[in-house]
């Protein structure tokens, strides 16, 4: 058996985190060589990823059931490929660590069985680590991105927010006034 973890610290709430690690599809765009996500029900879904190692790719349907939601804190998941006997699983788990901060721990693990246990895991071995952290990666990105507050506006694009606007009018009544006393 392989295993893999990563920790990340993620710029937004935990309830935003999770609003965004609760959807199946979520997570299966951000895994590399994803290439469909069917959700078959809430806990179940297929994954087709198209895999490699040095020269050998191949595409392989991954079934992933979710085994616990314990959201915002905690997902725990297992999974199996159809066609080859591997099976897996791992887990999400958040942690608050400010208002606007939350450490994530993710970890996923490996088991091959039959003749074929030894080259899975063989070929595993050093690729799982790197899809790990490719993984984290992706999610941090992708939940700062999606949960980001939107940059302050003061009027200097071509289409100022609303605050900006109303920051504009304020700068320039304070100039007119400012100009009024100086005469």
């Amino acid at each position: 058996m392989i295993e893999a973890k990563q920790t990340i610290s993620i710029n937004s709430a935990i309830e935003n985190v999770w609003g965004y690690v609760n959807d199946i599809q979520k997570w299966a765009s951000l895994m590399p060589g994803c290439r469909a996500c069917t959700v078959l029900n809430p806990d179940d879904s297929r994954w087709t990823l198209k895999v490699g190692a040095g020269g050998l790719v191949r595409t392989v349907n991954v079934l992933v059931h979710v085994d616990q939601w314990n959201g915002p804190e905690q997902v725990h998941f297992s999974y199996k490929l159809e066609a080859d006997p591997v099976v897996g699983g791992g887990s999400y788990v958040a942690l608050r660590k400010t208002a606007q901060e939350t450490e994530v721990t993710l970890k996923v693990r490996v088991q091959g069985s039959g003749p074929m246990a030894a080259l899975w895991e063989a070929m595993s071995k050093p690729l799982l680590p790197q899809l790990a952290k490719s993984f984290a990666g992706q999610l941090k990105s992708e939940i700062e991105k999606a949960t980001a507050v939107p940059a302050f506006d003061a009027g200097g694009s071509d289409r100022p927010s609303v605050l900006g606007a109303g920051i504009k009018r304020l700068r320039n009544l304070w100039d007119h006034v400012r100009m009024s006393f100086t005469r």
